[in-house]
């Protein structure tokens, strides 16, 4: 496992999907059986898990909705690294790259990593559009309430209004969204 940045305590890593996988499993279902491959991933631990939400597409399109959620992980890793990582579990989970903003049964963004601020090459972060999407930033909440956007030095009720008229709401567990919360 490569390493260059030392000092990430808290890495996080956007979870979603809309489109159930080939094995039958629902969004929901992928979801937390994506939260297991997150959890074995070498020199990361899983030390939070946010609800779950549903959400609309962003950008707003005839696809089903999102089921959304946030990972908290701690650990060293390089930021190019995981991309990789995250990749391959969502190839796993039969995620193809085609179509920019396609559904899809799984997608797996880097949201930050530590205080990290990076431009190039891949993974940018933090994650350029994370604080203009409300099914990054309410699950995010849940995890680390005061988390700071590394660019701005905002806190996540400063990017809220923002996001105020996009569709999301909270999962109850009976929806299959059980799990860590």
């Amino acid at each position: 496992m490569p390493q260059s940045i030392s000092c990430i305590t808290d890495t996080f890593i956007a979870v979603g999907a809309n489109l159930p996988r080939e094995s039958g499993e629902t969004a929901a279902m992928t979801c937390l059986w994506a939260v297991g491959e997150l959890a074995r991933i070498p020199g990361l631990s899983v030390v939070g898990v946010s609800a779950w939400y549903e959400s609309a597409p962003v950008p707003p399109s005839g696809q089903p909705p999102y089921v959304n959620g946030v990972v908290r992980m701690a650990g060293d890793v390089d930021p190019a690294w995981l991309l990789e990582q995250l990749h391959a579990i969502e190839a796993a989970a039969g995620r193809r790259r085609t179509v920019a903003n396609a559904a899809r049964p799984l997608d797996l963004d880097i949201i930050s990593m530590g205080g990290l601020v990076r431009v190039a090459p891949d993974p940018i972060l933090p994650h350029p559009r994370a604080t203009r999407r409300a099914f990054v930033l309410l699950p995010l909440r849940d995890v680390m309430p005061d988390w700071c956007d590394p660019v701005t030095g905002q806190g996540i009720d400063a990017f809220l209004p923002g996001v105020a008229g996009q569709q999301i709401r909270r999962m109850a567990e009976a929806e299959g969204a059980s799990g860590p919360a």
